[in-house]
């Protein structure tokens, strides 16, 4: 169906953009991970990219839902977000999915235009004017989250994008296609500007995935595709001639230089003798002058360095040796999470020529969706490969395929452990089956039924009554959790306030209390009531001191047959966890 263009910016075109922008970046996602030879040729420009894009439209999506979903009891109000709302989840959700050195500075760039569009003033920032303002701010912004900029990377291409617009005159339409051109002519010429584009026969593939973007915001407010220039699409089809790892090789011999000495690579890295060996990400909840100092910390650790967000959370991205170092200064200096560490061997992005063979397939792993740290590393110790969700902040179906690809198996049983998931993860599922692995969806609901699949677990039986096992051992365990009311709602116990305790079996409000030790002693009680052998505790960092004594001791005193276990979860959401098998 032909999309009806924008006459301005408002809430639906930040909809619209982010949704063509996710097809674009699908369609060119092969083509960008090709050409990926800088900052290291780990070819996953165009995966980092899309996955970045990924969480900002569903967190733009989760804005317009609320909206039309509004009840008008004081929650969201009904009908259609305005622009503020809509920006600002765009930017929120590209900042904690932003992957890789390109995705973090996408980000940035979002935030950056986000800033513009949201900006109080007699002037509105909605017509092309306002589109001009705010790319320019995006590219200044990326500038200076980077610790060592270099031309003839996406920042250059974002830069050359704003000084185009800003010499354009008309609507939203006329500046996004001047910001379009002047980005395709930007990155053509990144080869002239880096060595290893040249040696490689490649553009930037940053670049180019921004030159996807903006191609999509040309069809936000003009319903048309722009072409590629030729210089673009020759670079590219010499690309996919020459492929990756041809690629690569030229990159290492342009990075050694006849003298045998690194440079400074375009994105901060001086690559030498293959450069550090692992990249850290984490999303990092830190005060401004704490990240200023964080930055001095890690520059001195590594390179590839960059750091975006603000308004008290970051997203920090770097290239080092020392991960543990990498991460322990970013505890000095907040609290960091969803912490991602690649050791670059493991994929060969190092490797001299490529001559390392790839890494052997295991034959069978279980991904999982855990929602804390705590259980993220249970489930690591029992071999699992997690992806931590946040309170509210529930991973994209593009999270959970590259998890089922860093699992590195033929055969992986996903675990998605969210009723609210089932659908994301059988999406996942069936993008992972098109590449070649066999995936089963066990629809577990709680992490407590993840638990207790993951305990029955056997990789070394056929896959089919491993699945089969680890099914019924999580449809043989009932769940529950307390909680606390956010807002005045329904249930089925009757009417609760914000802040009452709530008690939830099998996902239904069965308690509704005010102190979190009774109310989890009632829900203990009724699931105990139907039977059960053993109880799982799983307690959140808030639950309150001495709960899970009381419940231990109400086990011990009712339900001498039943043992009992008990894990910290760490911030998870709710306060305490129950599982009855």
């Amino acid at each position: 169906m032909a999309q009806v263009p924008q006459t301005f910016f408002d809430a639906l075109a930040v909809r619209t953009w982010c949704g063509l922008a996710l097809t674009a970046l699908g369609r060119a996602r092969e083509e960008i991970d090709a050409i990926n030879v800088y900052p290291v040729a780990d070819g996953d420009t165009g995966t980092n990219l899309y996955l970045t894009v990924e969480s900002a439209a569903t967190a733009v999506e989760a804005v317009f839902a609320g909206h039309e979903a509004g009840s008008g009891a004081g929650s969201v109000p009904a009908g259609k977000p305005s622009l503020a709302d809509a920006a600002r989840a765009m930017a929120h959700g590209a900042l904690i999915g932003a992957r890789g050195n390109s995705g973090t500075i996408l980000a940035q760039l979002l935030r950056g235009m986000a800033q513009v569009l949201t900006a109080e003033g007699e002037t509105p920032h909605t017509d092309g004017n306002g589109l001009g303002l705010a790319l320019r701010h995006a590219a200044d912004s990326a500038r200076q989250a980077v610790a060592h900029p270099v031309e003839g990377t996406v920042l250059s291409v974002a830069s050359a994008a704003a000084d185009a617009a800003e010499g354009a005159e008309g609507d939203c339409g006329t500046v996004a296609r001047a910001a379009y051109r002047g980005a395709c002519v930007a990155l053509a010429a990144t080869p002239g500007q880096l060595a290893v584009l040249e040696h490689a026969g490649v553009v930037d593939a940053g670049g180019r995935g921004l030159v996807a973007v903006l191609a999509a915001l040309v069809e936000t407010f003009t319903g048309e595709v722009p072409e590629l220039s030729a210089a673009v699409s020759a670079a590219a089809a010499a690309a996919a001639a020459h492929g990756r790892v041809e690629a690569a090789r030229a990159a290492d011999r342009a990075d050694d230089g006849p003298d045998g000495e690194g440079r400074q690579d375009g994105e901060g890295r001086a690559d030498g003798a293959g450069g550090p060996a692992f990249e850290v990400i984490y999303l990092l909840e830190a005060e401004d002058p704490a990240v200023a100092r964080l930055r001095q910390r890690l520059d001195a650790l590594g390179d590839s360095l960059v750091v975006v967000g603000g308004d008290g959370l970051w997203n920090v991205h770097v290239h080092v040796d020392d991960a543990g170092a990498a991460v322990e200064a970013g505890v000095e200096a907040g609290r960091p999470y969803r912490i991602r560490i690649t050791h670059f061997g493991a994929d060969d992005a190092h490797t001299r020529g490529g001559e390392r063979p790839p890494r052997e397939r295991v034959q069978r792993a279980v991904v999982a969706v855990v929602p804390g740290e705590g259980l993220a590393g249970l489930y690591a110790e029992a071999g699992a490969t997690t992806v931590l969700a946040r309170p509210e902040e529930p991973p994209a179906s593009g999270e959970l395929v590259e998890a089922v690809r860093r699992a590195h198996a033929r055969e992986v049983v996903l675990l998605p452990n969210d009723a609210d998931l089932r659908h994301t993860a059988a999406a996942a599922a069936e993008q992972a089956r098109t590449e070649g692995i066999r995936v089963a969806l066990i629809p577990t609901r709680s992490a407590v039924q993840g638990i207790a699949a993951l305990a029955v677990h056997e990789p070394d039986r056929r896959f089919d009554e491993d699945v089969v096992s680890m099914t019924s051992a999580a449809g043989a365990t009932r769940y529950a959790e307390v909680t606390v009311a956010e807002r005045q709602s329904w249930t089925m116990a009757g009417i609760c306030q914000a802040g009452d305790v709530l008690g939830l079996i099998d996902g239904d409000v069965a308690v509704i209390g005010s102190d979190v030790t009774a109310a989890a002693e009632t829900v203990l009680n009724r699931m105990l009531a139907a039977g059960g052998e053993l109880v799982t505790l799983v307690l959140g960092d808030e639950a309150p001191e001495g709960v899970a004594e009381r419940l231990e001791a109400r086990v011990r005193e009712a339900y001498l047959a039943v043992d009992t276990v008990v894990y910290r979860g760490g911030r998870q959401g709710a306060l305490v966890l129950i599982g009855v098998e």
